[in-house]
């Protein structure tokens, strides 16, 4: 069985904050098929509590976590646009080395994102 796991934490960098409270999906692609694999929410620290796949259930493979943004920038009194230029944000991204820690991190604002391969 492989060692490694999969971990996320988003920044809001337009507050220069931890974003606490985002819904945060995770998907395994297989072909057309998304297989939902589990959800979590951001603690005050920006990150999930746990991770969002344990040791032992990460595999090689395409995997998608979807962040609900525009749900977060309505709590947070982002002032409101209809629609919002955010509002789900998913990033694909495939794992090569099921024994290897997999860092996700989302660098959110309202008119933007990024993300890389962390630690």
């Amino acid at each position: 069985m492989a060692d490694g796991y999969l971990t996320t934490h988003v920044l809001d960098t337009a507050r220069g904050a931890p974003a606490a409270g985002v819904a945060v999906t995770l998907y395994r692609i297989e072909g057309t098929n998304r297989l939902k694999l589990g959800a979590a929410q951001t603690n005050a620290d920006g990150r999930t509590d746990a991770p969002i796949l344990p040791k032992g259930q990460l595999s090689t493979g395409t995997y998608e976590l979807v962040f609900e943004a525009g749900a977060y920038f309505d709590r947070t009194g982002t002032p409101p646009e209809a629609p919002r230029f955010l509002d789900v944000v998913p990033l694909r991204f495939g794992v090569s080395d099921a024994n290897k820690h997999y860092h996700v991190p989302l660098l959110l604002s309202p008119f933007g994102y990024s993300t890389y391969r962390g630690s």
